[in-house]
């Protein structure tokens, strides 16, 4: 066997055990967690959560960031967050018509890693493809802005130069797990949620991954980009 099959079955391996898996996704949203809250979402003890969490460190598929007394656990990069998207999608492939069960307020607008995913994230991704923003690059899934697409990032005030210059890829097509279609994933889609948030578009919430559409960011998205916001959450 090659060292990448080794390699690829080891981590594998190491996502496949059940409560290391209910870590990891737990972790999609980006926030740290402490092995406690872990041991918490994992339904185990805090001994077997250490184990586990050691593994999945050995794997590099999370990081540790030692504060104090405490220790933060949270995914190794957007990589990781892209291949449990992905699982997420196989783990629900049916033969049958597709009918999402994920609850309606998560569904709607959330974050993925550091980008927005759902339907929101979803008719933003269809939009800036037909507003001609997006072009397909050298890979299917990767994308490269437009003249148009670097323009309107501009009027956005999203630094490119800076944008570019992230050690990650600039932008590509993540699958959705929700809606089983591309949002904007990479450095791209950080760089839209970033504006969106400080542009108070959305409001993100404390405890979950969901996010908000303001009023402000009903109106917004609807008038640069054509976007109907009607179906997602809209907070006052």
């Amino acid at each position: 066997m090659d060292v990448e099959s080794i390699a690829v079955s080891r981590i594998a391996a190491a996502i496949g055990e059940p409560a290391r898996a209910r870590m990891l996704f737990s972790l999609v949203d980006g926030h740290a967690r402490t092995s406690t809250e872990l041991a918490i979402v994992a339904g185990v003890t805090p001994s077997t959560a250490s184990v586990h969490l050691n593994r999945l460190k050995t794997e590099r598929l999370v990081k540790v960031l030692i504060q104090g007394k405490h220790r933060y656990y949270s995914l190794e990069g957007p990589n990781v967050a892209r291949a449990l998207e992905g699982l997420s999608v196989l783990a629900g492939r049916s033969c049958a018509k597709f009918a999402p069960n994920t609850p309606s307020r998560l569904r709607s607008a959330r974050t993925c890693y550091d980008h927005m995913a759902g339907t929101l994230a979803v008719s933003l991704h269809d939009r800036l493809r037909a507003l001609g923003w997006l072009l397909i690059g050298p890979k299917t899934d990767a994308y490269e802005l437009t003249p148009a697409g670097a323009a309107g990032c501009g009027a956005l005030d999203i630094d490119l130069a800076e944008t570019r210059a992230l050690r990650r890829r600039f932008a590509y097509a993540c699958l959705d797990w929700s809606e089983r279609r591309p949002h904007i994933g990479g450095a791209l889609g950080a760089a839209l949620l970033t504006t969106a948030l400080r542009r108070k578009w959305v409001s993100q919430d404390l405890d979950s991954r969901a996010l908000g559409v303001t009023s402000r960011g009903r109106r917004e998205m609807a008038a640069r980009f054509g976007l109907p916001v009607s179906d997602v959450r809209i907070e006052s």
